[in-house]
């Protein structure tokens, strides 16, 4: 079991560890507002809706992605109890999603290797990245160079563990030790947009948006401009006086009030800032619900989720987690390997053409197309097929080796 407190967090202000002098405090108690006027964190940045939506398309499609492990140098499937069932509580869907979840929020994630006696890992456990910071150990004649991770847990004492203990899994980073957060990269971003969307929650719940102004050139008491307005508003208010006209007497006029954001860019600033967003986390736009430019890369979304997988997704955040995966928890013969091929299916007139020339070729057997539509093989289902009008080049046709011979014709000369 984990040392450090998996779900709950105790807070530095309750600590007597940390103190009151400590920076840390400021961040508990809401962090230093950045040059927007806004806290951005790690935790406050999900009440943007673009991040939220970022963070949830990555955590999410990365974790539900198959993730097999192979005998090293074949794709002979081997199995991996730890792999199939590694928390006691969490799901293996779970577990994943958290330990993306973590890497897109912090840059890091750091699971605890619990082993049994003999020493083989047999479940993992994320700790929060806040509970963890990263320096490079001495090596001594008993611990050979490497990370060494000091955690808080609970009562706020600090353990000192090492890569044996600790599965580190870091995001992009320019030190090889730790990755960056991609909320403190782009903090100025995400503040603004959260600024943007605080002000207009504000304009509104302020009540500032009129419908228009009544204008008279008469002066009018409290009460004379009350009557006017109420009169107004009884003769124009309701689904029975739409399309009706309204007759003013005393000089009053009636000027609509247009919202006055749109002058200023409000809705303008408000979409690009989804942009830099999508931009930072490499989300195509229409899986942030945004597609009004949906068609701006190939000829669809089906070429930009195609993209996405290939140019982010996979290089990004599958193949690092496959490579420690395999580094730190399968044994030497064996490696780990996501299954994207789910992922990159077209639509099904183009994935049956593929699946038609890759089997005319002998590329693939039935069976094995079978398994890309996670259907069960049958039997017979593994010969692969040959064309017969097909031979290596610069070899003779086969006419001319099956021809007649002059020479042994008993009819010739």
């Amino acid at each position: 079991m984990s040392l450090f407190g998996l779900f709950e967090r105790r807070s530095n202000l309750e600590n007597p560890a940390v103190p009151l002098t400590s920076p840390s405090l400021l961040e508990w108690m809401g962090g230093q507002p950045g040059d927007a006027g806004v806290v951005v964190t790690e935790v406050s940045a999900l009440s943007m809706p673009a991040v939220w939506r970022s963070v949830s398309v990555i955590a999410c499609v990365s974790a539900s992605v198959p993730l097999h492990t192979y005998r090293d140098g074949t794709k002979t499937k081997t199995t991996s109890r730890l792999l199939r069932d590694p928390h006691p509580e969490l799901t293996r869907y779970e577990l994943w999603r958290l330990s993306y979840v973590h890497r897109l929020m912090w840059g890091n994630a750091y699971l605890q290797k619990v082993r049994n006696g003999a020493g083989q890992v047999v479940e993992l456990w994320p700790i929060r990245p806040d509970r963890v910071r990263v320096g490079q150990a001495q090596p001594t004649a008993d611990v050979p160079s490497g990370k060494v991770f000091e955690v808080t847990d609970d009562s706020g004492q600090q353990h000192a563990l090492t890569s044996r203990e600790i599965l580190h899994l870091p995001a992009l980073g320019y030190d090889g030790v730790t990755g960056v957060s991609p909320i403190r990269a782009a903090a100025a971003g995400i503040g603004m947009a959260m600024a943007a969307e605080q002000a207009g929650a504000r304009f509104f719940g302020q009540g500032a948006m009129l419908s228009g102004i009544l204008q008279t050139e008469q002066r009018l008491t409290a009460d004379q401009a009350e009557a006017l307005k109420q009169r107004w508003k009884a003769k124009m208010a309701g689904a029975a006086n739409a399309g009706d006209v309204a007759v003013l007497d005393s000089g009053a006029s009636f000027q609509p009030v247009t919202m006055p954001y749109r002058d200023a860019q409000f809705l303008e600033s408000r979409r690009f800032q989804v942009t830099e967003i999508a931009r930072m986390f490499g989300v195509p736009l229409f899986l942030l619900m945004e597609t009004e430019r949906s068609t701006s890369w190939g000829t669809g979304l089906e070429q930009q989720a195609t993209g996405f997988v290939t140019f982010d997704l996979h290089p990004t955040w599958l193949v690092p987690t496959e490579q420690r995966i395999t580094k730190e928890l399968l044994p030497a013969a064996q490696y780990a390997e996501y299954s994207v091929e789910g992922l990159l299916r077209a639509d099904s007139t183009a994935r049956a053409e593929f699946y038609r020339v890759m089997r005319e070729v002998g590329a693939f057997s039935a069976n094995d197309i079978r398994a890309l539509e996670n259907r069960p093989p049958v039997e017979g289902g593994d010969t692969y097929l040959q064309p017969l009008n097909m031979a290596p080049l610069g070899a003779p046709a086969q006419n001319d080796s099956e021809g007649s011979n002059d020479d042994d014709d008993p009819g010739a000369g």
